[in-house]
């Protein structure tokens, strides 16, 4: 197949390898926190310093895992309003992060305290160098870090990328609930999932569904966005079943385990 397809252009393999697994980490933790929100279980989550861009004004300043808890005195909730609080200044400004070292949060959740260390760090800001207006930026990306109430650990060889997000977010929820979520019925499925249970599209469904229907799967969770492409070749004996969200997956699933499949939101219709 052409190169293009695994490792978009501009990208070696082990850059696309790394985006993958890092891809894959963000998707297992996006799943516990979607399950365990839809099971009423408290968890615990920060904006943090994802990454720091080698050689920008950051470098040095912040770390990955920085907790971020205000810029120029406004606390900070999402990870959103890291930039857009930066981006009130103009490019050569400085901007003032209030955050919790790393290694002081770390030390705060293995002793299951609150942090009480926080720093203020001053950064000038640079200009984006992509298209468009300039803007003032630091050099960081923001994410988001949680601390669940017990150990979800999450164990697949050999699989990278968003895509499992969903079925890993299925698969706690049953874990967590009596039963069998499927009632015994071969479901397959696929789509990435955010912490709010928003189920987003992945590459290559065509693929996926002939690949679960060769296993035996006889219902298909696929991403609303991916119902169309899913839709125009569906195996023979493959009922693809349209998700928006978490939610929309656990009503088809109910709707599965009792029977009533008359009603249930499928791509195509």
């Amino acid at each position: 197949m052409p190169r293009e397809t695994l490792y978009p252009e501009g990208k070696t393999e082990e850059q696309s390898t790394q985006e993958n697994a890092e891809e894959f980490s963000q998707s297992q933790e996006s799943a516990k926190v979607a399950a365990l929100k839809e099971l009423d279980v408290p968890v615990k989550s920060w904006v943090i310093v994802s990454t720091v861009v080698k050689g920008s004004p950051a470098e040095g300043k912040l770390h990955a895992g920085d907790v971020i808890k205000a810029v120029d005195g406004t606390t900070v909730k999402e990870p959103a309003d890291v930039a857009k609080l930066v981006t009130q200044h103009k490019p050569g400004q400085d901007v003032r992060f209030t955050i919790v070292p790393a290694r002081e949060q770390a030390a705060a959740e293995k002793e299951k305290r609150t942090p009480t260390k926080t720093q203020d760090i001053t950064i000038t800001t640079t200009s984006s160098d992509d298209n468009g207006e300039k803007r003032a930026i630091v050099g960081i990306s923001a994410g988001t870090d949680h601390t669940f109430p017990f150990t979800v650990d999450i164990k697949l060889a050999d699989v990278g990328g968003p895509s499992a997000g969903l079925m890993f977010a299925l698969g706690i929820y049953d874990k967590l609930t009596p039963g069998h979520l499927t009632g015994g019925k071969f479901v397959a499925g696929t789509g990435t999932i955010d912490d709010a249970g928003k189920v987003g599209p992945i590459g290559g469904i065509e693929m996926k569904t002939v690949g679960a229907r060769a296993k035996g799967a006889k219902y298909f969770l696929t991403p609303a966005d991916n119902c169309a492409a899913a839709a125009k070749d569906t195996p023979e004996g493959l009922t693809l079943i349209k998700v928006d969200t978490i939610q929309d997956a656990l009503g088809a699933l109910k709707d599965l385990r009792s029977g009533d499949t008359a009603d249930l939101p499928k791509c195509g219709k």
